[in-house]
């Protein structure tokens, strides 16, 4: 095939030109305006002059009305109006993890504390969730007393370094 040879269809075809460049816009605001000078609006814009700042206040010129007739088709058995009645007035329920008993000897090593909570996850004592939170917990607890040993051996050794000096 010839690479030269131009369908039927494609014959007089030109490309469309490319579009014009957008002009680079100029500074925001007044370019006549400069620090210092005085401003060519001293009184400012008036206050809840914005959209949103006048819906506010249309909202809370209706809330009563608002409010009333949510209450009625919550009272006439609407399940969205009671809904967000209740969903306003009762407070959320927080998920409690139930209390867990398994032979736990907090003096044990920390690597032993997690064998404990391994071998009440396996037998069934302790669910996988609450075993990974207390597993968290006790490495929680190893990191600061290894902190804790850390500090009182470097006051030995500053101690110790003050003495002879």
């Amino acid at each position: 095939m010839d690479p030269n040879l131009t369908p039927p269809w494609r014959q007089g075809w030109e490309p469309a030109p490319p579009p014009e460049p957008k002009p680079t816009p100029g500074p925001p605001g007044n370019p006549k305006w400069v620090k210092g000078m005085k401003s060519p609006n001293p009184a400012g814009r008036p206050p809840g002059s914005t959209a949103q700042s006048k819906l506010v206040q249309r909202m809370l010129e209706n809330a009563d009305g608002i409010l009333d007739v949510i209450i009625e088709k919550a009272l006439a058995g609407d399940s969205n109006s009671a809904s967000l009645i209740l969903s306003r007035v009762t407070p959320s329920l927080k998920a409690v993890a139930r209390p867990v008993e398994f032979d736990f000897d907090p003096e044990a090593p920390v690597s032993r504390q997690v064998e404990m909570v391994i071998a009440a996850i396996a037998d069934g004592s302790v669910p996988a969730d609450i075993g990974r939170q207390v597993i968290d917990a006790i490495s929680n607890l190893g990191s600061m007393r290894i902190q804790e040993d850390l500090e009182a051996r470097i006051a030995v050794l500053e101690a110790a370094s003050g003495a002879r000096a």
